[in-house]
């Protein structure tokens, strides 16, 4: 065999090494990603229950309600849909109705979210810029009220 050759083997070679150890690290990272969904997006498309995704919108105004055994149940809202969540732990101190939220969890089959993070934010105008796109996209957008402060 040419050096030549036997050059372009070890490169080829080491090129598809390079390909497979691509492959493997994107594969490892898709089950690791967590991806974000407004209540109307929930809606519309047809996700896997088992999949850990983000729920992000408004927690409805009278929907939060605690249960004695630490079960807390609430309704996250785009303006345009809505989705139940349930969530066993404690709640941050800053979390309210009427108040963005991001919840972390998988999606049942009987439609209800069950969350196992919920975060807040501490500006009481906070709103995930996910949010306030999916609301600006229902058409609910309402400019100097508590999305305005979205994306800060």
């Amino acid at each position: 065999m040419k050096l030549k050759h036997r050059r372009l083997t070890f490169v080829l070679l080491g090129l598809l090494l390079l390909a497979g150890a691509a492959a493997l690290i994107l594969n490892a990272a898709r089950d690791t990603l967590v991806f974000f969904y407004s209540p109307s997006d929930l809606a519309t498309r047809d996700l896997p229950t088992s999949r850990p995704i983000r729920l992000g919108g408004l927690v409805e105004e009278g929907s939060l309600k605690r249960g004695d055994d630490g079960v807390v149940r609430f309704v996250v809202t785009d303006l345009e849909s809505t989705v139940p969540v349930v969530y066993r732990g404690l709640l941050p101190d800053l979390f309210r109705e009427g108040q963005g939220v991001v919840a972390q969890g998988t999606l049942g089959p009987d439609g209800v979210f069950i969350a196992t993070e919920v975060l807040a934010k501490h500006d009481e105008n906070y709103m995930p810029p996910e949010v306030a796109e999916a609301i600006k996209k229902s058409g609910q957008w309402k400019p100097g009220e508590a999305a305005e402060g979205a994306g800060q």
